[in-house]
Protein backbone atom coordinates (compact mmCIF):
# COMPACT_ATOMS: atom_id res chain seq x y z
CA UNK A 1 0.00 0.00 0.00
CA UNK A 2 1.15 3.51 -0.80
CA UNK A 3 2.24 5.76 2.01
CA UNK A 4 -0.28 8.52 2.63
CA UNK A 5 1.21 11.93 2.00
CA UNK A 6 -0.73 15.15 2.19
CA UNK A 7 -0.02 17.56 -0.64
CA UNK A 8 -0.97 20.60 1.43
CA UNK A 9 -2.86 21.67 4.52
CA UNK A 10 -5.90 22.80 2.50
CA UNK A 11 -8.98 20.86 3.72
CA UNK A 12 -10.22 20.31 0.14
CA UNK A 13 -6.83 18.97 -0.94
CA UNK A 14 -6.56 16.76 2.14
CA UNK A 15 -10.07 15.36 1.57
CA UNK A 16 -9.20 14.62 -2.05
CA UNK A 17 -6.03 12.84 -0.95
CA UNK A 18 -8.30 10.34 0.84
CA UNK A 19 -11.48 10.33 -1.30
CA UNK A 20 -10.48 11.74 -4.66
CA UNK A 21 -9.78 8.73 -6.81
CA UNK A 22 -12.11 7.06 -9.28
CA UNK A 23 -13.17 4.18 -7.01
CA UNK A 24 -13.20 5.15 -3.32
CA UNK A 25 -16.54 6.94 -3.26
CA UNK A 26 -18.13 4.12 -5.25
CA UNK A 27 -17.01 1.59 -2.65
CA UNK A 28 -18.39 3.83 0.10
CA UNK A 29 -21.62 4.32 -1.90
CA UNK A 30 -22.05 0.55 -2.12
CA UNK A 31 -21.54 0.19 1.61
CA UNK A 32 -24.06 2.93 2.41
CA UNK A 33 -26.84 2.34 -0.12
CA UNK A 34 -26.41 -1.31 -1.10
CA UNK A 35 -25.24 -2.68 2.25
CA UNK A 36 -22.21 -4.36 0.70
CA UNK A 37 -19.68 -5.65 3.20
CA UNK A 38 -17.54 -8.25 1.40
CA UNK A 39 -14.89 -8.19 -1.31
CA UNK A 40 -17.04 -10.39 -3.55
CA UNK A 41 -20.02 -8.07 -3.20
CA UNK A 42 -17.92 -5.05 -4.20
CA UNK A 43 -16.68 -6.93 -7.28
CA UNK A 44 -20.30 -7.34 -8.43
CA UNK A 45 -20.82 -3.59 -8.74
CA UNK A 46 -21.89 -2.27 -12.11
CA UNK A 47 -18.66 -0.32 -12.58
CA UNK A 48 -16.53 -3.52 -12.62
CA UNK A 49 -13.60 -2.53 -10.43
CA UNK A 50 -10.43 -4.57 -11.01
CA UNK A 51 -9.46 -6.89 -8.17
CA UNK A 52 -6.08 -5.24 -7.57
CA UNK A 53 -7.65 -1.77 -7.43
CA UNK A 54 -10.37 -2.95 -5.05
CA UNK A 55 -7.83 -4.54 -2.72
CA UNK A 56 -5.76 -1.36 -2.72
CA UNK A 57 -8.72 0.96 -2.09
CA UNK A 58 -10.05 -1.20 0.74
CA UNK A 59 -6.59 -1.18 2.33
CA UNK A 60 -6.34 2.60 1.99
CA UNK A 61 -9.83 3.10 3.48
CA UNK A 62 -8.89 0.86 6.39
CA UNK A 63 -5.54 2.63 6.89
CA UNK A 64 -7.31 6.00 6.87
CA UNK A 65 -9.78 4.80 9.52
CA UNK A 66 -12.89 4.97 7.33
CA UNK A 67 -13.66 1.28 7.60
CA UNK A 68 -12.70 -1.78 9.58
CA UNK A 69 -11.88 -5.24 8.29
CA UNK A 70 -12.77 -8.37 10.24
CA UNK A 71 -12.84 -12.10 9.61
CA UNK A 72 -16.32 -13.16 8.54
CA UNK A 73 -18.30 -15.20 11.01
CA UNK A 74 -19.30 -17.79 8.41
CA UNK A 75 -15.93 -18.37 6.72
CA UNK A 76 -12.47 -17.73 8.14
CA UNK A 77 -10.98 -17.01 4.69
CA UNK A 78 -13.50 -14.22 4.05
CA UNK A 79 -13.46 -10.69 5.43
CA UNK A 80 -16.22 -8.19 6.11
CA UNK A 81 -15.83 -4.44 5.91
CA UNK A 82 -17.77 -1.97 8.05
CA UNK A 83 -17.79 1.80 8.15
CA UNK A 84 -16.29 3.49 11.18
CA UNK A 85 -17.80 6.69 12.56
CA UNK A 86 -15.29 8.58 10.40
CA UNK A 87 -16.66 6.69 7.40
CA UNK A 88 -20.25 7.33 8.44
CA UNK A 89 -19.45 11.06 8.40
CA UNK A 90 -19.08 10.79 4.60
CA UNK A 91 -22.76 9.85 4.11
CA UNK A 92 -23.90 13.48 3.65
CA UNK A 93 -21.19 14.02 1.03
CA UNK A 94 -22.31 10.95 -0.91
CA UNK A 95 -25.95 12.10 -0.71
CA UNK A 96 -24.98 15.49 -2.14
CA UNK A 97 -23.08 13.78 -4.97
CA UNK A 98 -26.14 11.64 -5.73
CA UNK A 99 -28.33 14.74 -5.89
CA UNK A 100 -25.85 16.73 -7.97
CA UNK A 101 -25.29 13.83 -10.38
CA UNK A 102 -29.03 13.22 -10.77
CA UNK A 103 -29.58 16.89 -11.54
CA UNK A 104 -26.67 17.52 -13.91
CA UNK A 105 -25.69 14.21 -15.49
CA UNK A 106 -28.00 12.06 -17.57
CA UNK A 107 -28.24 8.85 -15.62
CA UNK A 108 -30.72 6.30 -14.43
CA UNK A 109 -31.24 6.93 -10.74
CA UNK A 110 -33.08 4.71 -8.30
CA UNK A 111 -36.47 6.48 -8.16
CA UNK A 112 -37.20 5.44 -4.58
CA UNK A 113 -33.84 6.76 -3.37
CA UNK A 114 -34.37 10.04 -5.22
CA UNK A 115 -37.87 10.42 -3.79
CA UNK A 116 -36.54 9.76 -0.30
CA UNK A 117 -33.72 12.31 -0.71
CA UNK A 118 -35.94 14.95 -2.25
CA UNK A 119 -38.72 14.52 0.32
CA UNK A 120 -36.54 14.92 3.42
CA UNK A 121 -32.82 14.90 2.72
CA UNK A 122 -31.82 15.37 6.36
CA UNK A 123 -33.94 12.44 7.51
CA UNK A 124 -32.54 10.27 4.70
CA UNK A 125 -28.96 11.18 5.66
CA UNK A 126 -29.65 10.24 9.28
CA UNK A 127 -31.33 6.99 8.20
CA UNK A 128 -28.31 5.89 6.13
CA UNK A 129 -25.86 6.95 8.81
CA UNK A 130 -27.80 4.89 11.35
CA UNK A 131 -27.95 1.87 9.02
CA UNK A 132 -24.17 2.07 8.58
CA UNK A 133 -23.69 2.27 12.34
CA UNK A 134 -25.93 -0.76 12.88
CA UNK A 135 -23.95 -2.78 10.30
CA UNK A 136 -20.76 -1.90 12.18
CA UNK A 137 -22.18 -3.59 15.29
CA UNK A 138 -22.94 -6.88 13.50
Amino acid sequence: MKEFKQRSTCPVSTSLDVLGDKWTLLILRDMVFAGKTTYGQFLQSEEKIATNILADRLAVLEAQGLLTKAVAADKKSKFTYRLTEKGVDIVPIIVELVLWGAKHCPAIVDPSLMAELQTDKDAAVEKYKQLAREKALV
